[in-house]
């Protein structure tokens, strides 16, 4: 069961650094989750073997093996800024004899909370917020009390949805300085954001929205970035959302080689999109002037099938969504926080 259930979710992966400064072990299967194109774990390991574990793979079994009998602080420069893989060296770290250096740390306000979360309980990390960590090994963490951040994917997610249905709707409680430039982005394709206190209010766009072109007059190109750069996470999102607005902008994916070929399935909706290579797209918008046609798709992982299913409760007519279960794992309760806005949607279970 635990090798079932392990091996079908990506996050069993940041089980690894807790058990190993815990027990001084951990074995575990390969992890799942979507399917986006290569997703090494090699900063995982490599930052764990560098601390002085000692790390086996069983091709048979599919299971990772990683031992240590202590783990000792060292300077690490990792190959990528990894955001898990941060977080699990980080957590190894902290209990590891002697300092740490993590250079080339991912810093994304996921990474900050940790960081923060680890240092009320003892633990002694400084540099937070920037890609150069130092950590102080500690004996012994304590218990402490933790608040967790905004989910900042689901928050721009809600900005799409509101965009591509015109509809006025408040985000309450979105933790705004954590945003980074994520309100900067949906701007830059029209998208009217008003902050206020600590919430995000979007009006209805009844009249459209406007993609800016770059300063020089080129066609606006939006591509992700390690943090501080836009997340990954939500270029789907900003996609889906051009399709409907006035101009043309270029989506340049770099991390994944497979998380763009869900815009098929916005082309056979009506959506103009000029898929140019793996990582490429170019959306020519339709401001509103023709809809979306209504069809059935399948969600191929969490982000695309969000971004499928704005498209779907922008669209004319009937869709069906199928693998919903991709955006269940990303997105907690959706059918139900949409129908509370008067969505038109439910859920049908299979025989």
């Amino acid at each position: 069961m635990f090798k079932e259930k392990a091996s079908s979710l990506r996050g069993a992966i940041m089980l690894m650094g807790p058990l190993l400064a815990r027990y001084g072990k951990c074995y575990i299967p390969k992890p799942g989750g979507d399917k986006i194109g290569r997703r090494r774990l090699d900063t995982h390991f490599q930052g764990l073997l560098e601390l002085g574990a000692d790390f086996t793979y069983c091709q048979e079994t599919k299971f990772y093996s990683i031992k240590a009998k202590k783990l000792s602080g060292t300077k690490i420069l990792l190959e990528e800024a990894s955001v898990t893989g941060t977080a699990n060296i980080i957590v190894a770290a902290v209990l590891a004899k002697g300092k740490t250096t993590i250079y080339n740390a991912a810093c994304e306000p996921y990474i900050q909370q940790l960081c923060g979360m680890l240092n009320r309980m003892g633990a002694k990390i400084s540099g937070v917020g920037s890609n150069l960590l130092h950590i102080e090994g500690v004996y012994a963490l304590n218990g402490t009390k933790h608040k967790l951040l905004p989910d900042m994917i689901e928050v721009g997610s809600w900005v799409g949805l509101a965009a591509m249905t015109k509809s006025e709707l408040t985000i309450k409680n979105v933790n705004w300085d954590q945003l980074g430039v994520i309100p900067r982005v949906f701007r830059k394709i029209g998208i009217t954001l008003e902050k206020q206190n600590d919430d995000i209010i979007i009006p209805a766009h009844n009249d459209g929205y406007q993609i800016q072109s770059n300063i020089e007059g080129s066609i606006q190109t939006i591509s992700d970035a390690p943090w501080p750069g836009f997340t990954p996470d939500l270029l789907s999102v900003i996609l889906v959302t051009a399709t409907q607005a006035r101009g043309s902008v270029l989506i340049h994916q770099k991390m994944f080689e497979s998380r763009l070929f869900f815009v098929d399935k916005l082309i056979d909706m009506g959506a103009k999109i000029i898929l140019c290579d793996p990582h490429r797209a170019t959306v020519i918008g339709h401001n509103f002037k023709y809809n979306l046609r209504g069809t059935v798709l399948t969600s191929p992982d969490i982000r695309a099938g969000i971004s499928l299913l704005i498209a779907a409760l922008s669209a004319k007519g009937e869709s069906i969504i199928h693998n919903i279960e991709q955006i269940d794992r990303g997105y907690e309760r959706i059918i139900e926080r949409l129908q509370k806005i008067n969505a038109e949607i439910s859920r049908v279970r299979k025989d």
